[in-house]
């Protein structure tokens, strides 16, 4: 689950270089990028939009089941991030549109969209305005397909629990920066709501005009070595605040690792939404 300071940072080159090699090296973002594009329906899609593409993960996995005709945009407000991804993911079909995924209307045309996908960042938009925005641009009858973090949507999968057999890597962190370098946690709130629920979620989508079609939880299994190299990219190095720079926190990060084995299985929960224009509308 990323922190929520992950919100900021990804306009920067050491941010969008070490997301990218992550990418490379590690399944999780492509696994979840073909999770989603494969229930987008997009077998005979004309223009797909990638919402809040970053580098381009989502993007490939769209490129590989859309027809060869078809046009996919990506749409990003980090332009670093899409600097790497021009380098590294050449496609004719594929262009690329540095803006917010909340004023998407104002850059593709509208009813004109077969499928919106959007992985691993709906939480850090204003949804409500994101919602309106995708329903302004799918045809009737196009999906909207994305994720929520289990923590951000308060869920948890079975495996979470079942495979868990020691602290995390994160509460690993938390505990060597308060013994090592002052660090004070931030108070738990074991009653806090989460911030974007699927009773929410369902409530903006019906407000925007779009209809939910299913849902699921699912779990994707990584291991400790690919949890410290998520941890290692900037935006998502731990902890957050505290006035630790971020050599401190690859010290730490270390220092936690070295407690735990490198091929331990750790799993990450995501609501998986899918939502569609109701065919019939104007």
């Amino acid at each position: 689950m990323a922190p929520q300071d992950a919100l900021t940072g990804w306009d920067e080159n050491a941010t969008a270089e070490a997301y990218e090699a992550f990418t490379r090296a590690h399944p999780m973002y492509n696994a979840t990028s073909v999770d989603l594009a494969a229930r987008a329906g997009l077998a005979d899609a004309a223009l797909v939009v990638d919402l809040c593409g970053g580098a381009g993960a989502t993007a490939r996995a769209i490129l590989g089941m859309v027809p060869d005709r078809a046009r996919v945009v990506s749409v990003d407000n980090a332009g670093a991030m899409q600097r790497v991804g021009r380098r590294a993911l050449s496609d004719p079909r594929l262009s690329w549109i540095t803006a917010p995924a909340e004023q998407l209307a104002e850059h593709v045309p509208a009813g004109g969209v077969d499928a919106v996908v959007c992985n691993s960042a709906i939480w850090k938009t204003d949804t409500p305005a994101v919602f309106a925005a995708v329903a302004r641009v799918l045809r009737p009858g196009g999906r909207f397909v994305f994720n929520i973090g289990g923590g951000f949507a308060g869920v948890h999968h079975p495996d979470e629990h079942a495979v868990r057999t020691g602290p995390s890597l994160n509460a690993l962190i938390l505990q060597i920066a308060a013994r090592d370098h002052d660090y004070t946690p931030p108070s738990k709130t074991t009653d806090a709501a989460p911030k974007l629920p699927l009773e929410t979620v369902t409530t903006e989508l019906t407000a925007a005009g779009l209809a939910l079609v299913g849902t699921e939880v699912t779990a994707q299994h990584g291991t400790m070595a690919e949890k410290k190299a998520w941890l290692s990219i900037p935006v998502f190095a731990r902890p957050a605040g505290g006035g630790l720079t971020h050599a401190q926190r690859m010290e730490i990060l270390d220092a936690a690792y070295a407690l735990t084995a490198p091929d331990a299985v750790t799993v990450t929960s995501w609501l998986v939404v899918v939502a569609q224009r109701p065919t019939g509308t104007p």
